[in-house]
């Protein structure tokens, strides 16, 4: 089977509720990652965090281990920003932050940002086509800034009891093929959320080929895999079969802590592409 780069999720700070399992500084959890055997950590952070980018190029030259994607939820959840809202200056602070994601991304040399909650939700009775045609004015732009960059932007497929826009991979990929000019826009997939909104993964990973750009990886439980019910071994066939050429990264809960669930993850996924 293909040997993808595993990586793993990474913040300066997190509660035992959020999927993160690498706690501390950049070049820190850079080391400890590699340590591990992860080939690239993703890192939750706010836009304006102030990084040692010099630090953070030495910690990966010496571990291995590199930051293959920027997460911008916090925008959202801390910043309470979002691409569809209808107050100007709302929209306006979101375009301005995910700029400076993919500043970021681009400056320690990241392959691109995943784009979450920070896509906004439409209002309860609104009118959706209004919303999903500003969304794609404002995914539009960071398109185009991430493309002169070269920093993909990976629009990730959220579970409906968390969001309200892109569910489920077809609904991702109809919007997709939809705005052709979104042509740095890729889809990004987790096995948690999949498990809850589509029927089957397989003909969900099936949909996103040739515009899959990352894959999360979780149980059915939110913990590491391998803890749980899903059929891993089937979706690497299929991302394999697809032609995926991306990194597989374990975004899971910390139990039972977060060196255990980081370290037996990234085992069972080994045994099943090395098997």
């Amino acid at each position: 089977m293909k040997q993808w780069k595993i990586a793993v999720s990474s913040a300066d700070t997190a509660p035992l509720t959020a999927p993160i399992l690498m706690l501390g500084d950049v070049a820190g959890n850079l080391r400890k990652a590699g340590a591990l055997g992860f080939q690239a950590i993703e890192v939750h952070t706010r836009e304006d965090a102030d990084w040692d980018y010099d630090a953070i190029a030495q910690a990966a030259a010496e571990s291995g281990c590199k930051v293959a994607m920027i997460i911008t939820g916090r925008l959202n959840t801390e910043g309470k920003c979002d691409l569809m809202s209808d107050i100007p200056y709302i929209t306006k602070a979101a375009i301005d932050g995910m700029k400076q994601y993919i500043d970021m991304a681009e400056k320690v040399g990241a392959e691109g940002i995943v784009v979450g909650w920070v896509k906004g939700n439409v209002p309860s009775g609104g009118d959706r086509d209004k919303y999903m045609n500003r969304l794609a004015r404002n995914l539009k732009v960071l398109n185009d800034y991430g493309k002169a960059k070269k920093i993909k932007l990976n629009i990730e497929v959220i579970n409906r009891y968390e969001v309200n826009v892109f569910t489920t991979a077809d609904e991702m990929m109809c919007f997709l093929e939809a705005h052709p000019e979104l042509d740095n826009c890729y889809a990004h997939l987790d096995t948690f959320h999949m498990n809850i909104d589509e029927c089957d993964p397989v003909p969900a990973i099936r949909r996103c080929k040739g515009r899959l750009g990352y894959f999360h990886l979780a149980d059915n439980s939110r913990r590491y895999p391998g803890s749980g019910q899903l059929d891993f071994k089937r979706m690497f066939e299929t991302l394999e079969e697809i032609g995926y050429d991306g990194y597989l990264s374990i975004e899971c809960l910390p139990f039972p802590t977060h060196e255990e669930a980081a370290a037996k993850g990234i085992a069972y996924v080994k045994s099943i592409l090395e098997g």
